[in-house]
């Protein structure tokens, strides 16, 4: 699975690219009863692909999940719904030679969703999820990594990231299905988490 990441990653760098962010100040539509609760990711096993710029575990969990936090807080329906991250290869673009070699950067993530109720993962398996840094943000003369820092290519990404997550969520909207029934579910860092080895396929992360 690591090899057919880094093959993914080759390839992705080229193609991987999505739309301009909107104005996130707005408020979103509703999906059904979804509310964010733990927002987790995890980068322990990160594969880097070809040239890529590096930087700590911890500061590419953190950004992903600033970038998830932001775009899906915005949802406040009555339920409560767990993500768990896998972020499996990244690319960082480095500096390259404008137009024979102009570096973009990618990442490839898995992602999985859980009802708090239940604790069980309601994608039958992990979704993965392929973005680079978005049509606003590319640079195709100069290449990311000749104009941007890391961290700043790791926001874009994020940001990217986030936005796919979301728009896969609206095309499940059986998952959020208001419940009458149920109270609102009141959400602390108490509240139980799901295990990490629930959070994506076993193969996926061999």
């Amino acid at each position: 699975m690591r090899r057919a990441i880094v093959i993914l990653l080759a390839g992705a760098i080229l193609a991987a690219c999505t739309a301009e962010p909107e104005d996130l100040s707005l408020a979103p539509e509703p999906l059904g009863d979804f509310r964010l609760g733990h927002n987790i990711a995890i980068a322990d096993n990160v594969v880097l692909g070809p040239f890529s710029r590096e930087l700590s575990e911890q500061a590419l969990e953190t950004e992903l999940q600033n970038a998830v936090a932001k775009r899906l807080r915005r949802y406040d329906g009555d339920g409560l719904y767990h993500l768990g991250i896998v972020l499996g290869g990244l690319v960082l673009a480095q500096p390259g030679i404008p137009v024979v070699y102009a570096p973009q950067s990618v990442m490839i993530l898995d992602v999985s969703v859980f009802d708090n109720v239940t604790q069980q993962r309601l994608n039958p398996e992990a979704k993965r999820i392929q973005v680079g840094e978005g049509f606003r943000n590319m640079v195709p003369l100069l290449g990311s990594g000749l104009v941007r820092e890391a961290d700043v290519q790791l926001a874009n990404l994020s940001q990217s990231a986030a936005r796919e997550i979301e728009d896969w969520l609206n095309e499940n909207p059986e998952w959020f299905i208001a419940k009458p029934e149920r109270a609102r579910v009141p959400f602390t860092i108490s509240t139980p988490a799901p295990t990490v080895v629930n959070m994506v396929d076993e193969e996926a992360t061999n």
